[in-house]
């Protein structure tokens, strides 16, 4: 699946004592707000659209174009 990248406004000091106290207890900010986030996809989107997805992740279909064709599949123009 691919991933993207968010952005979020977090007031500066806060998140430097929050990475410092998580740095003691080994934890690392980003897994944590990973961990957030799949929570708030579990809670939010509904499991029929959960079940949708990763059944369409896991068949990972994507139609062969001109790029993704190998050199055996390319047509050859004959004469």
């Amino acid at each position: 699946m691919k991933k993207v990248g968010i952005s979020v406004m977090f007031d500066e000091e806060k998140l430097s004592a929050t990475k410092m106290y998580m740095l003691q207890k080994n934890l690392d900010v980003k897994a944590e707000l990973e961990k957030a986030l799949d929570g708030m996809y579990a809670k939010y989107v509904p499991s029929n659209v959960r079940d949708f997805i990763d059944m369409k992740d896991k068949t990972d279909f994507k139609p062969k174009t001109e790029k993704t064709r190998k050199k055996s599949e390319v047509e050859v123009p004959s004469e």
